[in-house]
């Protein structure tokens, strides 16, 4: 009898104690939980955040590139977006308050970019074996350096273009910027070898290296994100608005040598006279256009003479530019005019066939055309000074890229051959540029009213 007693005192107190345990779990789901449950469920995702793989290898990429003086800066446009979102609360948070939560570096995703100015970097080689002893497997991409292609013996020189650094299902994409003349940065395309593993990380989905790039030179500051002390532009909204346009096209050199070598160039001083004056209207040009925020891009016989030959045409006596009627501003004029430029002619009006001419130093002239578009084409106008004749010159849809010429960064239409065809007709020589740098033949007669 007193076993069957000691067994049913051991029931009632094990089902006592089941029944206190589940109370306890009831009162701190429904009571605890909802009073302070915004709290702790904050500090269990922000434990997991700092935890997670993604923090982690951005933490470790900071101590490696801060221990050997390596410059980088971010340039992921995911995080600069989240940053910016939140830029001056992100800015004036210290060290210490920042890590409570992980609120950008944790977000998912495959890499977070980086870059680095190639010219500060002092220790590549170092860098490269200490990152591989920390746990990284890193991946180093090189090709010829364009900016010889000029020279025959240095033409094959190779340069690092992008490294990819991965830590775990982490990775870590450092673009090498390069600095170009005119004061600007210019990336390469990320172009797999042969011998590559394709699988190593979703190249697919890297943000740049589809293409050359091209940005202006960033003032950096530093701000603490997620407890991490990183570099970022100091405006990140521009550089933001600069990716999607940072397409970049060379010149071409191996092309202009084999010019060259069929046509002599006019090295008689008043070509060179010319050239210099040219190159000095042009930059000024981009200077005076630039500081209005207006688009513009190397047009008529100044793009055929990047396209062709690499350098200004001598004897094309003037510098064609071309701007997007949508980017007309109406002070243009006299912001030229307050350079020193005073306007020679303007032809057309705003809503059709504008042109302006400047007059800039030794009868050199600045003539700027403006397009207009159309559902299947764009087209400018041109108009003869002494009978007033109108034209139209029709080209087929363009956008714009980032070259380099006269040692300035300049655009020119992507889609270049289409574009100078549509000037010139098929594969341009140096004697079918006619006066006023484009072939009547190519020219459509307006029927338009004149101005």
């Amino acid at each position: 009898m007193s076993r069957i007693s000691k067994n049913v005192i051991l029931v009632v107190l094990t089902l006592t104690s089941s029944a206190f345990l589940l109370f306890q779990l009831y009162y701190y789901k429904h009571y605890l939980s909802a009073k302070n449950g915004s709290g702790l469920s904050k500090s269990k995702g922000s434990r997991i955040g700092f935890d997670g793989m993604q923090w982690r290898a951005v933490k470790k990429f900071i101590m490696l590139t801060s221990s050997q003086n390596v410059r980088v800066f971010l340039i992921d446009p995911l995080i600069l977006e989240l940053i910016n979102k939140n830029f001056e609360q992100v800015k004036n948070t210290s060290h210490a308050s920042s890590t409570s939560e992980c609120k950008v570096f944790c977000v998912p995703r495959d890499f977070t970019t980086f870059a680095l100015q190639y010219q500060l970097w002092k220790n590549e080689e170092g860098w490269f074996w200490i990152a591989e002893n920390m746990g990284f497997q890193c991946l180093k991409i090189e090709s010829k350096d364009p900016r010889l292609d000029w020279i025959d013996s240095l033409s094959g020189t190779e340069i690092p273009l992008h490294y990819i650094c991965k830590l775990a299902s982490h990775a870590i994409h450092l673009v090498v910027f390069h600095e170009r003349s005119g004061n600007y940065l210019w990336h390469g395309h990320l172009r797999l070898k042969g011998h590559v593993d394709r699988k190593f990380v979703p190249f697919r989905k890297l943000q740049f290296g589809r293409y050359p790039g091209a940005f202006d030179r960033p003032e950096l500051q530093q701000i603490t994100v997620d407890g991490l002390d990183v570099l970022i532009p100091k405006d990140p909204v521009h550089f933001l608005e600069e990716i999607p346009h940072s397409r970049f096209i060379e010149c071409r050199y191996k092309e202009a040598r084999a010019f060259f070598q069929q046509y002599l160039d006019d090295n008689t001083v008043e070509a060179m006279t010319f050239q210099k004056r040219a190159k000095e209207l042009l930059q000024l040009a981009a200077k005076t256009l630039k500081k209005l925020g207006v688009r513009f891009w190397l047009s008529s016989g100044t793009c055929l003479g990047w396209f062709r030959q690499c350098s200004i045409i001598p004897y094309s006596k003037d510098v064609d530019l071309g701007i997007f009627i949508q980017d007309y501003k109406s002070d243009i004029i006299s912001a030229f005019q307050d350079a020193g430029l005073p306007l020679k002619h303007k032809f057309g009006k705003v809503e059709d066939s504008l042109e302006l001419s400047f007059q800039g130093k030794d009868d050199v002239k600045l003539d700027i055309f403006f397009f207009y578009e159309e559902t299947d084409h764009m087209w400018n106008g041109g108009t003869q000074a002494k009978t007033g004749k109108k034209f139209k010159y029709l080209f087929p849809k363009f956008t714009l890229c980032w070259t380099e010429f006269v040692d300035t960064k300049f655009r020119v239409p992507c889609e270049t051959v289409e574009y100078i065809e549509a000037n010139y007709g098929p594969r341009p020589t140096l004697h079918t540029v006619g006066p006023g740098g484009k072939t009547a033949q190519h020219a459509e007669e307006s029927l338009l009213m004149e101005c």
